[in-house]
Parts: C-alpha cells; sequence; structure tokens
C-alpha cells in the first residue's frame, strides 16, 4: 500500500480531512490485501461513540443512498455521475469485480473470510469483512479498483470512547483510471465528503439514540 506524504495534523475535535499517517500509523487488517493499492483519502467521521456501536454505524452506512439524501449539490452530481457512467460504459459488469479484476476478497485471511459483514443497499460496494473495528468494501468499473476500509480508533478526549476513520484505497485502470482519479479529486474533497461527513454525524446520533 502506497501512502502519500502530508503535512496536516490532526483535530482535537473529530470530523474532517486528516493526513495520511493518520491511517498508516494504525496496523489495519486491510493491508493483507491491499499491499497494491494507493491511499487517496483519509477521513474522520464527525461525533463519537462506544465500541460496541461500530457495527450499529457500518449497518447505516451500507444502507445510504447518495441519490435520496444529502444536499442538492451532492445529489445531482451522484446523478451526474450515474449517467456518464451509463453513457461511457464505466460501469458495465465486464468492467467490474470477477471479470477485468479479481477481488480482493480472495486474498482474506481465513479469520476474516466468514464474518458476515452487512450488504450495501444502493452505494456499488460489495462488502469484505467486519470486526469489532474494521469494516471493508471493495467496488471496481473501467476506470479503477478501490477498497473503503473504516477504522475505530480511541478518541484521544476519552479512551472509553471511539472515532471512526474512513480510508479509500485505490489502484487505478492506467492512464485512463489516474486522469479519471485526478479529475474528480475537487468534486470529492468540496462536495461528496462533505456531504458523506454530515450524514456520518446523524448516523452516529441515531447509533446513540
Amino acid at each position: 500500500m502506497h501512502v502519500r506524504n502530508s503535512h496536516h495534523g490532526d483535530r482535537e475535535r473529530p470530523g474532517g480531512r486528516l493526513p495520511d499517517e493518520a491511517y498508516a500509523g494504525v496496523p489495519w487488517r486491510v493491508r493483507e490485501v491491499v499491499g497494491e493499492f494507493e491511499l487517496e483519502d483519509v477521513w474522520e467521521l464527525p461525533g463519537e461513540g462506544t465500541r460496541g456501536e461500530f457495527g450499529k454505524l457500518v449497518e447505516l452506512i451500507c444502507a445510504m443512498d447518495p441519490g435520496e439524501r444529502g444536499s442538492v449539490v451532492s445529489r445531482a452530481l451522484w446523478a451526474v455521475r450515474w449517467k456518464v457512467g451509463e453513457l461511457l460504459g464505466w460501469d458495465e459488469e465486464e468492467g467490474g469485480l470477477g471479470a477485468r479484476v479479481e477481488s480482493v476478497g480472495r486474498r482474506l485471511p481465513e479469520d476474516l473470510r466468514d464474518t458476515d459483514p452487512p450488504a450495501f443497499a444502493r452505494l456499488p460496494f460489495v462488502s469484505l469483512y467486519i470486526t469489532e473495528d474494521e469494516f471493508a468494501a471493495e467496488a471496481a468499473n473501467e476506470t479503477m479498483h478501490g477498497v473503503m476500509h473504516l477504522g475505530a480508533v480511541p478518541s484521544p478526549t476519552d479512551p472509553e470512547r471511539i472515532r471512526v476513520r474512513m480510508a479509500v484505497l485505490v489502484k487505478p485502470n492506467g492512464l485512463k483510471g489516474k486522469a479519471y482519479m485526478l479529475a474528480i479529486r475537487p468534486f470529492r474533497h468540496l462536495i461528496v465528503y462533505p456531504a458523506m461527513m454530515r450524514q456520518g454525524r446523524r448516523m452516529w446520533e441515531r447509533v446513540a439514540a
């Protein structure tokens, strides 16, 4: 797994983009299957919870429908992405998992293969595994092969509570994939991830309710 250098600092309040080192410094199990993937982004969800609530938060994330919730701008962006993908054939089955690329699930160690992670309702991800403090899922199309990883870390202000970090790891499909990832980076950072962070705060509130 390749990690870019960053000079941003961790924040006392949870939420927002984090430096790559905030992810690289934790011995996540996902590293056992994503050796050739590049770390694209690391974000922390606003809010905190208990370690026992991690699985409930993952279930809510898997149930997300970006086309139904969030701001008008973020919903419109997702709608445009799906339409462009349809027109350019990015999301055809032959460009996805089990066709163009092999699932990293085949590399999972035996103790992670039967953890019964929740399935996604709308987002184009396939769940890989879940533990008491990790969850991973993957997606692939004609532009890239990606893994989304959620990891629980102790809160720096209360060791009995956790914060959840989301990492996106990618393996671009040649020059086309690299150009695509570069082109959508501003949209991810300015629109998509901030919208997801707002939903993340509401999810923590639902978990604790």
